[in-house]
């Protein structure tokens, strides 16, 4: 099975092919329970099978557990063949079980803990640690990871690390691009601000926004997305059901953005969902599909625990979403007007 791709060469040195459907690897590190090595093998054979050929991954997924995996899994694939990134920002530190990050969140993982460093210093340690977990001598992309509001707790804060970034870990990852070990570069984040911020002060290639693009919320449009079309900056959309709530719907359970949804929520995703349901689409299917009408969009990585998620995915990629629904939750003040449909 072949899945559509898009073509980014902002540099015009040959660029990197993506799938438009991509895998986010945060699963596969045990995020919320754990899983075995072969249930994530499963996985993975899943989405390569179903022509899966963008992978993410990041250290603090399962606390080097996912990128160990990945590790197994893409040994013997052609490094041709998959665009692969990670991240940069943490350092994992051994520690006792009890001391590790991540409890009641990461299962059955390495015992480690994390560091925030954006320095020169720490970008090169965090990529030499990550290649040696990959088992590669290179990686197509590398994120900045969470150098954001809801990591840091404020916007004071999250300008004292974006300074450090721009006055070492920058040079880094210049260096690093330079020096071929990485076609590109970016940030991984959980906000728009913060990518608009950090295209103002460098030379930045793609950014990886997660859950701030989707078919609940468009604020980017007001000023990332323009600047990034104009700079040719390519976007990653993580999170495209906002923590699951575009998928199963507004159930007494669902949550957005990992905690309990708010009734403002609530409502919004049951009006959307109605106005799915009346042109016969599943909304985690325009869910996945909305972000990639964006021409900046590259690809969507939602992630993937079991075989069936996994499946999910590739059928709503290739789901047939009508013209007439994005049109009619415009019509519903459901979707900005300006979002590219």
């Amino acid at each position: 099975m072949a899945l559509r791709t898009r073509h980014w060469d902002r540099r015009g040195t040959g660029g990197l092919e993506f799938t438009e459907l991509g895998f986010g690897s945060a699963p596969i590190g045990n995020l919320f329970r754990a899983i075995s090595d072969a249930e994530a093998e499963a996985v993975l054979d899943c989405a390569w099978a179903g022509g899966v050929r963008h992978f993410d991954t990041a250290p603090l997924y399962g606390l080097g557990l996912a990128e160990t995996r990945l590790n197994r899994f893409l040994r013997g694939k052609p490094r041709g063949e998959y665009v692969l990134s990670t991240k940069v920002g943490r350092l994992l530190q051994p520690v006792t079980e009890a001391g590790r990050t991540g409890h009641g969140k990461w299962f059955d993982v390495p015992a480690r803990k994390e560091i925030y460093d954006y320095s020169f210093d720490g970008v090169m340690r965090s990529v030499e640690f990550s290649l040696e977990r990959l088992g590669l001598d290179r990686i197509d992309i590398l994120y900045v990871h969470d150098i954001d509001v809801p990591n840091h707790g404020s916007r004071q804060n999250v300008d004292a690390k974006v300074d450090q970034l721009m006055a070492g870990g920058y040079h880094a990852l210049e260096r690093l691009r330079g020096d071929g070990v990485i076609a590109a570069f970016g940030a991984g984040v959980n906000e728009w601000q913060v990518c608009r911020q950090l295209a103002e002060r460098g030379d930045f290639d793609l950014f990886l926004l997660a859950g701030r693009y989707t078919l609940l919320e468009q604020e980017a449009l007001e000023s990332l997305m323009p600047l990034c079309q104009a700079r040719g900056i390519g976007i990653v959309i993580g999170g495209p059901y906002n923590s699951g709530i575009l998928a199963r719907g507004a159930s007494p359970e669902a949550t957005y953005d990992y905690d309990p949804a708010p009734e403002p929520v609530l409502r919004r995703v049951t009006e959307i969902a109605r106005i799915c349901a009346d042109h016969g689409v599943a909304m985690a299917d325009a869910a996945l599909q909305f972000p990639l009408r964006h021409p900046s969009v590259v690809s969507v990585i939602p992630g993937g625990q079991s075989v069936a998620e996994m499946t999910a995915n590739l059928a709503a990629a290739e789901a047939v979403i009508p013209a007439g629904l994005w049109d009619d939750l415009k019509a519903a003040g459901l979707l900005r007007k300006d979002a590219p449909t």
